[in-house]
């Protein structure tokens, strides 16, 4: 009865001895896809599915510790996701809510939100304000919550603050077009300041982006893996590593 815990803690060492520390990433951002369909598998309700979801957020920021991953950022809401129905929103918000609670708890996390918090309950806007403004005892983790968040939306509203930072500071906008340079956008985006991702890792199976930090992954490398997020265990993220530390990273055509 033992041997499989034995076989998987063997086959954990071995994914660990295989990586090349040198070559790890620093930032890595998450698609958390598949609690719904987790909670469908065993008949359970959605409610169910999203917790186990939230639970499973902080075993994954516990191994990027250890690892000594510096940023990591997670897409917990979409602003796609906003058109579910008003009591499974209601549910995730809270649930969320209690995410960010469990957050603030840990001493060696910083928190930036991401997202349009127009979108969010005030109690929900409120507490992603409270976490981001929080200062870490000891920071050994950032962790961007992309929460009533879009790809486009974002580039939007990048676009925007400059166009408004422009006209503050009296600049000629037709002068700013003609000069106009992605670091100009960048300087303006939610990830500001911060290394764009080296990984993204979306889990069940999925492959496509769905407007996650599209201007950020511009140079990314992807891993798309077939676990449903709560189901989604340390040798897994052991292998999108090793699968990361093994590429040949190219930033060209």
């Amino acid at each position: 009865m033992e041997m499989p815990g034995i076989l998987y803690d063997f086959y954990e060492r071995r994914l660990l001895r295989s990586l090349d520390t040198d070559r790890m990433p620093k930032h890595i951002g998450v698609m958390v896809d598949g609690n719904r369909r987790w909670a469908k598998q065993f008949n359970a309700p959605t409610s169910q599915g999203h917790q186990a979801g939230a639970d499973k957020i902080h075993e994954f920021l516990g191994w990027c510790k250890e690892l000594g991953i510096n940023v990591v950022t997670l897409y917990m809401l979409s602003t796609d996701n906003m058109n579910r129905s008003g009591e499974e929103l209601d549910m995730l918000m809270g649930i969320i809510a209690n995410t960010l609670d469990q957050l603030d708890e840990d001493e060696h996390i910083s928190v930036h939100a991401m997202g349009a918090p127009e979108l969010l309950p005030d109690y929900l806007a409120d507490r992603l304000n409270k976490l981001t403004a929080r200062t870490p005892v000891r920071e050994k983790l950032h962790v961007n919550v992309a929460v009533g968040y879009g790809g486009r939306r974002e580039i939007v509203d990048a676009v925007r603050e400059l166009l408004h930072d422009a006209v503050d500071k009296g600049a000629d906008i037709g002068k700013l077009a003609d000069e106009l340079s992605v670091d100009d956008i960048s300087r303006f985006l939610y990830t500001r300041g911060q290394p764009d991702p080296d990984l993204v890792i979306r889990t069940s199976g999925e492959q496509r982006l769905s407007g996650f930090l599209m201007w950020q992954s511009a140079y990314s490398e992807f891993y798309f893996c077939e676990a449903l997020w709560p189901a989604f265990r340390k040798v897994d993220f052991l292998r999108a590593l090793r699968d990361y530390t093994g590429r040949q990273r190219r930033f060209g055509s």
